[in-house]
């Protein structure tokens, strides 16, 4: 291919396989510039990274979307293949990932562990499936798409998805982040189905479970609320409407029997809620004028992004 190819491996002590994973990625596409950016590492990893070939730069804010949105920034190129320094993702999927991208038949393509059930034979931590099953059930059911594997690391981008996404994640949300971006901004996107392999020996995960679990869930809310403010607040107005309700249900049932109101109390609290749904409901239209303003300036961006890459 004459175009070129960026391999972004973002790391934070993968001594024990980043060498391998630069070697592999070297042998698979000779034609792309490897980055390695490393993350505050205790071990050797950036010393390795180079001696086999990397382009190795320093991050020091810590955490994942931190280095992500760095190597957006740092990187050009007209293909991107991000993937974890871990070795649980092979480098011979990565033709794969490029296709759908030359073809432009895609703008973002998934490197999807879940549907030949490689990770569930390899990955033997407690509730990841389930919180990788979770997320997928949450962006199916905010915006109507269903990926095959919203967590994966292994992913593949063009130039003008790279250059429009404004990364706000500090840590391993990132992967939702991107995931509800593309299918928020109506890119195209394909997953393309990859064979995981565990962590080898020696080498141990960053992620924890319950913690990143709930900053994931954390992100997929705000995003929300961003994305789509007026059915974020739209259910927030339903809920202050059932609560009004309920607590004014007996306070109207008495007035019609007796034309009195002796829960005084009640009918406040009622009235409180009721109009707590009024206001999150006009919150929720100015919001949503002002993200639709938003996407028409992102929209602009993008045609000014492409028609860079037409002159290149």
């Amino acid at each position: 291919m004459s175009e070129k190819i960026a391999v972004l491996i973002p790391c934070y002590n993968e001594a024990v396989t980043i060498g391998k994973v630069v070697d592999d990625f070297k042998r698979v596409l000779p034609e792309a510039d490897i980055y390695v950016y490393d993350n505050n590492s205790s071990d050797d990893t950036a010393k390795i990274a180079r001696e086999h070939g990397a382009v190795v730069k320093r991050e020091p804010r810590q955490g994942k979307g931190n280095v992500v949105r760095q190597m957006f920034r740092d990187i050009d190129a007209d293909y991107y293949i991000m993937v974890d320094g871990d070795d649980t993702y092979p480098a011979e999927a990565a033709p794969a990932l490029i296709a759908p991208l030359a073809a432009d038949e895609a703008d973002m393509t998934v490197g999807d562990r879940l549907s030949n059930g490689s990770y569930g034979e390899e990955n033997d931590r407690a509730f990841h499936g389930f919180g990788n099953n979770l997320v997928r059930w949450l962006i199916k059911t905010i915006y109507g798409y269903a990926f095959d594997d919203v967590m994966t690391g292994y992913r593949a981008f063009n130039r003008a998805f790279v250059k429009t996404m404004p990364v706000l994640s500090a840590g391993f949300q990132i992967e939702t982040e991107l995931s509800i971006h593309a299918v928020d901004k109506r890119w195209r996107i394909v997953d393309v189905p990859i064979e995981y392999r565990d962590r080898p020996e020696g080498s141990e995960s960053k992620l924890s479970t319950f913690e990143d679990g709930a900053k994931v869930l954390m992100a997929i809310a705000s995003l929300f609320r961003e994305c789509r403010p007026f059915a974020f607040f739209g259910w927030v107005t339903l809920l202050f409407l059932i609560l009004g309700l309920a607590a004014g249900a007996p306070v109207i049932a008495e007035f019609f029997a007796t034309g009195y109101v002796s829960k005084v109390p009640s009918a406040i609290l009622a009235t409180g809620l009721v109009f707590c749904g009024a206001l999150s409901l006009t919150a929720g239209a100015i919001l949503d004028t002002v993200a639709k303003a938003h996407r028409k300036m992102w929209e602009l961006e993008v045609y000014r992004v492409m028609e860079e890459d037409e002159k290149r």
